[in-house]
């Protein structure tokens, strides 16, 4: 059972953090770093495409929702 509040940020924050310091210390072989690197990828090819959003705001945008999609579960 988990006993995290749901509407508490500090908890979200704390789990973005754990989880990017074990991507950093353990590279390709953390299991968010494909799904991540992937996500910035698929955000940067978006980016190219859309006229409106340069290439660094897609990559940043598909990384960082992929992170948020790996720390939500």
């Amino acid at each position: 059972m988990d006993n995290r509040d749901p509407d508490n940020g500090q908890d979200w924050v704390e789990d973005a953090r754990t989880e990017v310091s074990g991507m950093l210390k353990e590279g390709m072989q953390h299991p968010s770093t494909k799904p991540v690197l992937a996500g910035a990828a698929v955000g940067t090819v978006g980016a190219m495409i859309l006229p409106v959003i340069t290439w660094p705001v897609g990559l940043a945008a598909g990384a960082g929702y992929m992170l948020y999609r790996r720390i939500k579960r």
